[in-house]
């Protein structure tokens, strides 16, 4: 595929991410610590945040499932992926993480568990759209081209 094609298809894609509340300027601001000595930066700091973010949302569930639920151990966790999510800008699974801290004050487990219900649809499509957007700098890399600037 010819690479102008496939840098237009790249701006399309994350323009729509920030259009749509995906991502937020702290992803530039990731995005502006990757160079050529750290070409992968981006890629392998997303990668990590994913990790992380699939043990949180699974630990999420355990603590959440107990017999007698610990509300400050439901928010201690939630505030750290909330934190993460900051970090790399993911403005929407912030979004969420904001919504099921309230609960977690309120020591509501039924609203808690729609919380986690939404933070992982809004992760799940975080991700999805994320690994689209890499593949497609993979092919332009591969194509001998260089990322646009947006």
């Amino acid at each position: 595929m010819d690479v102008r094609l496939l840098q237009r298809q790249w701006v399309d894609h994350i323009s729509a991410l920030f259009r749509e509340g995906f991502l937020d300027a702290q992803f530039t601001r990731l995005q502006k610590l990757q160079d050529a000595s750290t070409p992968d930066f981006v890629v392998e700091v997303v990668t990590l945040y994913f990790e992380d973010a699939d043990r949180l949302l699974n630990n999420l569930w355990n603590t959440l499932s107990q017999p007698v639920v610990d509300f400050k151990k439901v928010d201690a966790q939630v505030h750290r992926l909330k934190g993460s999510s900051v970090s790399i800008g993911a403005q929407r699974v912030k979004n969420a993480c904001v919504c099921f801290i309230i609960c977690c004050e309120e020591g509501d487990l039924e609203a808690c568990f729609g919380c986690l219900h939404r933070l992982k649809l809004e992760f799940t499509q975080w991700k999805s759209k994320l690994e689209a957007l890499f593949r497609i700098e993979q092919q332009i890399v591969a194509a001998g081209g260089s990322l646009p600037m947006i």
